[in-house]
């Protein structure tokens, strides 16, 4: 009799280690994780359209007039800000509709621009360069998550600081259960070691402020107080 054949497995789209394993499935779909890096990920089978995708966005509440989802991207705007010098130029990636974080910075006297793939799809942003990156709530929706953020970082000037927003997966979190995998439009989930892991190879100075804000900082230049 015949062995079954081993099911095969995408390689890890963040650190493109081969020897990834099955991590939790659910009715929806499957998840895996890569032992390397430690990102835990759907399996690319269970990926919406791009048409589902942008339907899912679009029911979003991102109204920039909501203090309420002013004091939420006040969580990644504070950190960040407090490192830049004044007039500092930025980028913003997955903007979203409201480009709310935008304004905040500018009313803090920095320059922005923004990029969206649906929203501000204006590649030509990525040939400049910037003091500083912001993506809030993007990372997770991203099905190369290293190819994006490796293009950010090129974009960063010496010394740049790259501000991520996003449910991190910690150790702690009871996954089957957990809220941020709810969203089928997530369908990447980083963990601290994650973090850890791209900070390594970046060369980069990494820190954590609250549970779900990371802020990595590029060399040379000053670095994080």
């Amino acid at each position: 009799m015949s062995t079954p054949a081993r099911k095969l497995f995408p390689a890890c789209p963040f650190c493109s280690n081969p020897s990834v394993g099955p991590f939790h499935s659910d009715s929806k779909r499957d998840y895996l994780h890569c032992p390397l890096c430690d990102l835990v990920f759907a399996h690319p089978d269970s990926y919406l359209s791009q048409a589902e995708e942008f339907k899912r966005y679009e029911q979003h509440n991102n109204d920039p007039e909501d203090p309420r989802y002013r004091s939420f991207l006040n969580k990644l705007q504070k950190p960040v800000v407090k490192h830049l010098a004044p007039h500092s130029s930025g980028l913003d990636f997955g903007s979203g509709p409201g480009p709310l974080l935008m304004k905040l910075f500018e009313e803090q006297g920095h320059e922005m621009s923004i990029y969206d793939v649906f929203y501000a799809p204006n590649t030509a942003v990525f040939e400049a360069s910037y003091d500083f990156i912001t993506t809030s709530e993007t990372v997770e929706h991203l099905q190369q998550p290293m190819l994006e953020l490796e293009r950010l970082w090129r974009c960063l000037k010496p010394g740049g600081i790259l501000g991520i927003m996003t449910g991190i997966h910690y150790d702690d979190i009871d996954f089957k259960n957990w809220y941020y995998i709810r969203d089928e439009t997530h369908i990447v989930f980083f963990s601290p070691k994650t973090f850890k892991w791209l900070a390594q190879f970046w060369s980069a100075k990494l820190e954590f402020v609250g549970d779900n804000v990371v802020i990595l900082q590029k060399k040379p230049g000053k670095l994080i107080d």
